[in-house]
């Protein structure tokens, strides 16, 4: 998807950050079951952005990918009332939120994107084919291809826009995590104690690492 090779190395970079963050916590002990989950869909989502950057990524499977996604963010906004004990269930879903947008929006791109490689489980989907509504040649000269039609467009500039937002809040919430050093533990994603320092500000620089990829993503598919 991305032309440019040195941006495609940037973005490779970013989305490794969540990865590796994500296999840490899933392996480290003490994490309960629904945390370990999460970790897993973030570091998955990581990997298969660093495949979307590169032209191999292309030829991944199309239908497993959008279920997948599809699956994590009914995941996120179904646990949500059950992860963080004594917090309203609407206050629950509204902290689970941003990672909902984040795999709705994975999935979108995925099925986007989808036509240049083979369809799983569809009929007839022998191999590659273009997709309608998609520009191969891509117009900025940094991606590979570019979405056509006013609707499609617009969902990317707005995803985008959305996700750079999101990116921006956790930045900062991970600059002032990292700077109060002797702070007291503070929730975290609101269903979990973060300690105060470079070490809680872990979680939330990893997803603003993501969702900033993201939007670039989207902002050069637009």
């Amino acid at each position: 998807m991305i032309a440019a090779s040195g941006l495609r190395w940037v973005l490779s970079l970013m989305f490794a950050v969540p990865v590796v963050y994500g296999m840490w916590k899933v392996v480290a002990p003490g994490a309960g079951v629904a945390e370990r989950v999460d970790h897993v869909l973030h570091a998955v989502m990581g990997v298969l952005m660093i495949a979307m950057a590169w032209p191999r990524g292309m030829d991944l499977p199309v239908l497993p990918q959008v279920a997948l996604f599809a699956a994590g963010a009914l995941w996120f906004l179904a646990a949500a009332p059950f992860r963080a004990p004594g917090v309203s269930r609407g206050r629950a879903v509204y902290t689970a939120l941003p990672h909902v947008v984040m795999m709705s929006a994975m999935a979108w791109m995925v099925s986007a994107m989808g036509s240049s490689g083979k369809m799983s489980g569809a009929a007839g989907s022998g191999g590659m084919h273009d997709m309608a509504g998609m520009d191969m040649a891509g117009g900025s000269g940094l991606a590979s291809m570019s979405l056509t039609g006013a609707g499609p467009v617009a969902t990317a500039v707005l995803l985008a826009i959305v996700l750079g937002g999101l990116g921006l809040v956790w930045l900062t919430r991970a600059l002032d995590v990292a700077r109060d050093r002797h702070g007291e533990e503070r929730p975290a994603e609101g269903d979990c104690a973060t300690p105060a320092g470079p070490v809680g500000a872990l979680a939330p620089a990893c997803h603003a690492a993501m969702a900033l990829g993201m939007a670039v993503m989207f902002a050069l598919l637009a």
